[in-house]
């Protein structure tokens, strides 16, 4: 059944085809419907079959197909990233769905640019799914094609979903940093001169020093907050041991921080100390976007002589963030390993709509273990919380190796969806990263006014151009009325492949170019098992039945034995019927005009 669009799309519109019966056959009687039952567009077939239940219309359903799956591999999901950073090892999640009735174990190959062949060897289980990722480091900056091959298994009987493609911008990376700190403890020390060895990284640092009176002085250091026109430009901020007032930070600047993170898609890293600073930060616009509940009591934090150690929960185990092996069982084992820390946060609870990556190993509060990493996100950027200040601790045996990556990996996944697509005065990230055609696309702009400032009001226009040369346009509006330069918009593509966006702004002067990847979706897949239980509920919502395929005879009985239809009585009440009264004026006329003819009057 060809659903309604034009030109029809491949797929299954149950519910339409049988709503649309009635009224293409006025004197239908009953329906046979032969098919397998499954569906995956329009609404649930039930809703059709009530409505042919109250006009007495029976369904006999007559199944097809098998109800066991073919034994098959798909891939389930191909997760590349809109770019990726030359010279930088990059991870790609993979999903394959077996519905083979034994494990399998088989070679994924990953192809890259320039003949590059990537092999991994997978155990798939039986009649299950296996999430794994293949690491590719891009040497080039360009456009890249990267294909994901998995061979026959076992007895496969189709290899059409074996393969999946995706495209990739690979690009020289520069990454801008603030770190705002009280007072140059060694977490600072050492968290500075690994994101200044960072060649994509660009790092600058306000120390305030309160009891001195006055900002440090260096290589790389402001001698104030930035201005809002410069903070902008940052894509993530360190908040370390710092607070409100007190020759810190201001109301102003911390909102200024918020508005940030909001509106500008950037990233906001606290990382607590042993002085206690960011207690104050509580009761101010930075207290809501604080990812755990916070022990008034104890504002300091607690320290410990033995050295605790971090556990990586579940959702750390298969995180990015968190990744310092290759597999996540190696990473899980280095983090059991890494030096310990000697100071936590005095964090009680993880808020609502967070997501907990690792947890104190042994000191729990009354809501359970004390969360340690944490993230969660706020408007159009990311918050990530860093509860002990002892990372600089694992350059112990093993220098650089874990503390480099470890900042490496948060910064770059901080700054991911703010670099997109970005220009001189615009700055363009959309939600989600791979879009598929038929679901809808959130476009986010930052835009800039001429003078360098977020623009609050104006006319921001994208022209999506889609691959059969269909051009749509669509107008960004301001997020809110205290939005700092967000405009957002939502856009549903209806076609497979690269639309080329151009993005427009009246009062910010050059324009913004750039492709965004749409995905294509296969709604009728091969191989899915029967869904004999929607052809039940059809047919008994209906007073139907489903009969047996193989017996075609019991089909045309089951409809010859359908009783005749009532009669239909329509009752034409003749005496109050239009045509009486013409009736009557008509003989009327004729009696008339007989007398003028006879001369009778």
């Amino acid at each position: 059944y060809s659903s309604s669009e034009t030109p029809p799309a491949e797929a299954t519109d149950l519910n339409g085809a049988l709503a649309d019966l009635p009224e293409k056959h006025p004197n239908l009687a009953a329906v046979v419907l032969i098919g397998d039952g499954d569906w995956n567009t329009g609404g649930p077939p039930s809703a059709a079959a009530t409505r042919l239940r109250m006009r007495e219309i029976p369904v006999f359903a007559v199944p097809t197909g098998s109800t066991e799956a073919l034994p098959d591999v798909e891939i389930g999901a191909f997760e590349v990233p809109v770019f990726a950073i030359a010279g930088k090892p990059l991870r790609i999640p993979f999903t394959l769905v077996s519905t083979l009735p034994r494990e399998e174990a088989v070679t994924v190959e990953l192809k890259a640019p320039g003949g590059e062949l990537i092999t991994q060897n997978v155990t798939i289980p039986a009649m299950g799914r296996l999430e794994d990722s293949v690491l590719w480091r891009p040497q080039q900056a360009g456009q890249a094609t990267l294909e994901l091959v998995v061979p026959r298994a076992g007895e496969e009987t189709q290899m059409e979903n074996n393969r999946a493609e995706a495209t990739l911008d690979i690009r020289q990376e520069q990454l801008r940093v603030l770190i705002l700190e009280s007072f140059p403890r060694w977490e600072y020390r050492y968290l500075r001169n690994a994101l200044e060895r960072d060649p994509g990284v660009e790092v600058n640092c306000v120390i305030f020093h309160p009891d001195l009176g006055k900002p440090g002085a260096g290589r790389g250091y402001l001698k104030a907050f930035p201005s809002g026109e410069e903070l902008t430009k940052y894509d993530v901020v360190f908040l370390g041991d710092i607070g409100l007032g007190n020759g810190q930070l201001s109301d102003e600047q911390l909102e200024a921080i918020r508005l940030l993170v909001r509106d500008q898609a950037s990233g906001l890293i606290f990382l607590p100390g042993l002085r206690g600073y960011e207690a104050s930060l509580l009761g101010t616009q930075l207290g809501e976007l604080m990812p755990v509940v916070w022990d008034e009591a104890q504002p300091r934090g607690w320290g410990t002589p033995l050295p605790g150690k971090f556990v990586l929960t579940e959702a750390g185990r298969s995180s990015l963030l968190t990744k310092l092996e290759d597999t996540d069982d190696a990473s899980a084992q280095t983090w059991s390993t890494l030096p310990g820390f000697h100071w936590y946060a005095p964090a009680l609870r993880a808020k609502v709509g967070t997501e907990v990556l690792a947890t104190h190993g042994t000191e729990s509060s009354r809501f359970g273990r004390v969360p340690l990493i944490v993230t969660r996100t706020y408007g159009s950027g990311k918050i990530l919380f860093m509860g002990a200040d002892g990372a600089w601790r694992w350059r112990k045996g093993v220098e650089d190796k874990y503390h480099y990556r470890f900042w490496g990996q948060v910064v770059r996944w901080m700054a991911y969806q703010r670099n997109m697509a970005a220009g001189d005065k615009m700055r363009l990230f959309y939600t989600p990263d791979r879009p598929k055609a038929g679901e809808a696309l959130t476009l986010n702009a930052n835009v800039m006014s001429a003078t360098g400032e977020p623009l609050r009001d104006g006319t921001v226009v994208a022209q999506i151009a889609a691959p059969s040369g269909k051009v749509s346009s669509v107008r960004l509006n301001p997020a809110g009325e205290e939005a700092w330069g967000l405009f957002t918009a939502v856009f549903t593509p209806t076609e497979a492949g690269p639309h080329q966006i151009h993005l427009t702004c009246a009062e910010s002067g050059d324009p913004l170019e750039t492709t965004i990847p749409i995905l294509g979706t296969t709604r009728e897949k091969r191989g899915r098992p029967a869904r004999i239980d929607v052809l039940e509920e059809i047919a008994q919502l209906t007073r139907g039945q489903v009969l047996p395929t193989s017996d075609v005879a019991s089909v045309v009985a089951a409809v010859a034995a359908l009783p005749d239809p009532e009669p239909d009585q329509r009752r034409l009440p003749l005496w109050s019927h239009p045509a009486w009264i013409g009736t009557i004026i008509l003989l009327l006329g004729i009696f008339w005009a007989g007398r003028k003819v006879a001369g009778l009057f």
